[in-house]
């Protein structure tokens, strides 16, 4: 069947002052949280920033919920994009084809970590403390999101290894238990990572993430100007380890 190649519609006038409108009021909702915090988010607060009334912004966004998730979608993707640019960047022309030097997984950490510091009033939307009444939708577009940010760090540290190999990576035996929940979590994906390692992405992730939220809530504060050098080593450290722990290809 031939692909329907058709350009796309042009949208109306209603529509694209709608678009202009939601555009306007999403930028000023990331004022205000980069302004007064993550919790101070209300619909009134961003209505009166805006000069307009709550009944109005409804007809936008009816919830504080809808205009949260929005915003915890555009957090997310703003993130991925400057991961994934710092991967490409970072790791233009490196690899081997066996897995690489994984010169674009420390490069994608790394702009994790700048993107983080450089906006942590955001970062704290989507990993500080829960906004109180707020329940993300299931497989709404913010768990799409999540995923997104997890494909390009098990690309820059497992591209190049096959299945097999990473099927039989050296760790701490799992669980049964343990196992069988990993097995099905995305039964529909042919890229699925076997539990193993799907568990050394988990952990090398929440050590990669741990030293971010430590330096974006100001816990590292003592080390000054040494930090960024101290996590590059730390990144390069940790990838060391995964990638000792897979086996070469027979």
């Amino acid at each position: 069947m031939a692909v329907d190649e058709r350009p796309a519609r042009p949208l109306s006038v209603r529509e694209r002052r709608r678009a202009v409108a939601v555009r306007e009021i999403v930028d000023a909702a990331e004022a205000h949280i980069a302004e007064h915090g993550p919790a101070a988010l209300s619909l009134r607060a961003v209505a009166r920033g805006l000069g307009m009334t709550v009944q109005a912004l409804y007809h936008y966004f009816p919830s504080r919920d809808a205009l949260l998730t929005t915003l915890i979608t555009k957090t997310y993707d703003d993130l991925v994009a400057a991961v994934q640019e710092a991967a490409d960047t970072g790791g233009a022309g490196e690899g081997d084809g066996d897995g690489g030097d994984g010169a674009g997984f420390v490069a994608a950490t790394e702009g994790y970590r700048r993107w983080a510091v450089a906006n942590p009033e955001r970062f704290q939307l989507i990993y500080g403390t829960p906004l109180r009444y707020y329940a993300a939708p299931a497989e709404g577009p913010t768990t799409q999101a999540v995923r997104r940010m997890s494909a390009v760090f098990e690309r820059e540290l497992f591209g190049g290894y096959t299945y097999e190999q990473l099927m039989a990576a050296e760790i701490p035996p799992l669980s049964p238990e343990l196992s069988a929940h990993l097995g099905p979590l995305r039964p529909d994906d042919p890229g699925a990572l076997p539990p193993a390692a799907f568990a050394l992405l988990f952990s090398g992730w929440g050590h990669m993430h741990g030293l971010v939220v430590l330096e974006v809530f100001g816990h590292t504060s003592f080390l000054g100007e040494h930090r960024a050098e101290l996590f590059r080593m730390s990144m390069r450290n940790l990838l060391a380890d995964i990638r000792r722990r897979i086996p070469d290809a027979a």
